[in-house]
């Protein structure tokens, strides 16, 4: 049996807006292992960023719902927490390295300010000791001239530089988790490698887990042990990098990885896009929800929900293609084999 050290069951976020109440996040469940990193993919609006800074507790107060599930730490349940106990965690034991390090650092604080008093906050050092230890994080990520670029504020940094900065502020005080959501959605193709093989190489030196929300499948190709599917606020299929990649089950992962450009093929060939748009979940209707644009689509899809079916592995997918109850006859070529 894998080393959980995070396991999220039946976490529902809904929000209350103008237009009524989005259910963002349905029924999602996952776990995390010590080491592993996990990839959640999706298009925009399913769930991925809503799902993260739930486990963080970092949702809006005015209008953001946990209405039900558990986040479970440790074994301990984050919902059930006070809040002065999670913001004891968060950032000493879970961090989160957000999409655009613009907004995560304070323009008008130099960078060695910020990331001392993290440290000082979680690690009880004076402010030498942290001083000491923030060059010594900037010099890990790769900041050339650390002790000089601790002075400097945000502006006077690279975009890439940035966000090296932000993930030595997260991995200050060796967090167990590490959370990335779009961690190199601003940065060009050479800068986002880089970032990507500075996550590898600190998770390799520190052994903490990493959670990493992303569009991009290349991404999850060099960086996850297993990923997670979402669509509408669930996720439709979870398994291996390999399961994913080669063995797709769900129509929506079959999609993704067809609008997806692959180096080893013939560049002239077409993408096939997704037709449609996701749906809007505050009018979410009976049935599978990405029936409208399945090409695979049975009747039964537009009637009912389909359940979650457990393959080898823990490989599972949420079709009704990979129901026990639908004949095989049914199945389409494709489906079940080599993608």
């Amino acid at each position: 049996m894998k080393d959980h050290i995070l396991e999220v069951e039946d976490l529902h976020v809904s929000f209350h807006t103008q237009n009524g109440v989005v259910n963002a996040v349905r029924g999602v469940n996952f776990t995390l292992n010590k080491g592993e990193t996990l990839a959640i993919v999706g298009e925009s609006g399913s769930g991925k960023s809503v799902t993260a800074k739930a486990i963080m507790r970092l949702l809006p107060k005015q209008n953001a719902r946990i209405t039900s599930g558990k986040i479970n730490y440790e074994n301990h349940d984050l919902l059930d927490m006070p809040i002065r106990k999670v913001q004891q965690i968060r950032g000493s034991q879970i961090s989160m390295v957000f999409q655009d390090p613009m907004t995560a650092l304070n323009p008008t604080m130099k960078i060695g300010k910020q990331i001392i008093e993290g440290l000082k906050k979680h690690q009880n050092l004076t402010n030498q000791q942290a001083r000491i230890k923030a060059i010594e994080m900037l010099k890990l990520v790769g900041i050339p001239n650390a002790e000089e670029r601790l002075d400097s504020y945000p502006h006077q940094y690279s975009g890439g530089m940035r966000q090296r900065v932000v993930i030595a502020m997260a991995l200050a005080c060796n967090p167990k988790i590490l959370i990335a959501d779009e961690p190199t959605t601003a940065l060009d193709v050479t800068i986002q490698a880089q970032i990507l093989e500075l996550m590898k190489a600190l998770q390799k030196k520190t052994g903490a887990s990493i959670i990493i929300i992303t569009h991009d499948l290349g991404v999850v190709a060099n960086m996850a042990d297993r990923v997670a599917v979402m669509y509408a606020g669930e996720i439709v299929e979870m398994g291996t990098v390999e399961e994913i990649f080669y063995t797709p089950q769900h129509p929506y992962t079959m999609g993704l990885l067809q609008s997806m450009p692959k180096l080893h093929e013939d560049r002239t060939k077409p993408l096939i896009p997704i037709p449609g748009s996701p749906p809007d979940l505050a009018s979410l209707g009976a049935g599978c929800p990405f029936a409208p644009r399945c090409p695979y689509t049975m009747k039964v899809c537009h009637y009912f929900a389909p359940g979650t079916s457990e393959g080898t592995n823990g490989h599972s997918v949420a079709c009704w293609l990979q129901d026990e109850r639908t004949p095989k006859e049914l199945q389409p070529v494709g489906i079940g084999g080599t993608y």
